[in-house]
């Protein structure tokens, strides 16, 4: 997922990358949620220059097979997220922070305490973290399969999104109960 500096004209150059199972494994490593891809993630953008500045505005889509966290159900999510980078020549500045130095180094490319700037180094920049980024930052934090998605009996076990329960839902053993029974007594004085 490289793209030549070298080739950025003032005329916006359109960039396609698509990654699969074996990338996004790679890739993103530990970050990756308990999904699996339903097809390929797209990464399509628009790459130009004005004077040594590099501007890039993309789209990260594609499709994943989720786990509901209230149900337990394996669904699929679209994602779509789009970005937005303006990178400056990085020049005698060096970042600030280690992660920040092995990125330039690394991936020509180095990201500011926001996603939408940063620094560039060398005649390629390589926009797989920059991608894997976008990604992370498209995976819902808690997915659900619905938005109306009841969840699991806490009790049996069914899905009761699905299936009424007969369950009792009442607690009888309230943690609470003994605070009732603190108040009670003080009013009793």
């Amino acid at each position: 997922m490289k793209i030549s500096v070298d080739r950025a004209t003032e005329t916006p150059t359109r960039v396609e990358f698509a990654a699969d199972r074996s990338w996004v494994a790679t890739a993103m490593g530990d970050q990756w949620l308990a999904g699996e891809l339903a097809g390929p993630l797209r990464l399509s953008c628009e790459v130009h220059r004005i004077g040594d500045d590099v501007f890039i505005e993309g789209l990260a889509e594609g499709e994943v097979e989720l786990e509901c966290g209230r149900c337990l159900e394996r669904y699929r999510q679209g994602l779509s997220e789009g970005f937005r980078l303006v990178l400056e020549p990085a020049g005698d500045r060096v970042p600030t922070d280690p992660e920040g130095v092995l990125a330039l180094s690394r991936d020509g490319v180095c990201l500011g305490d926001e996603l939408e700037a940063g620094w560039y180094q060398g005649r390629e920049i390589d926009l797989s973290a920059i991608f894997v980024e976008v990604v992370s930052l498209a995976l819902p934090v808690n997915p659900l399969c619905r938005e109306d998605c009841v969840g699991l009996c806490q009790h049996c076990g069914v899905n009761r999104t699905l299936v009424k329960c007969t369950c009792d839902e009442t607690r009888k053993d309230s943690p609470f109960a003994v605070l009732a029974g603190l108040r009670e007594g003080m009013e009793r004085k």
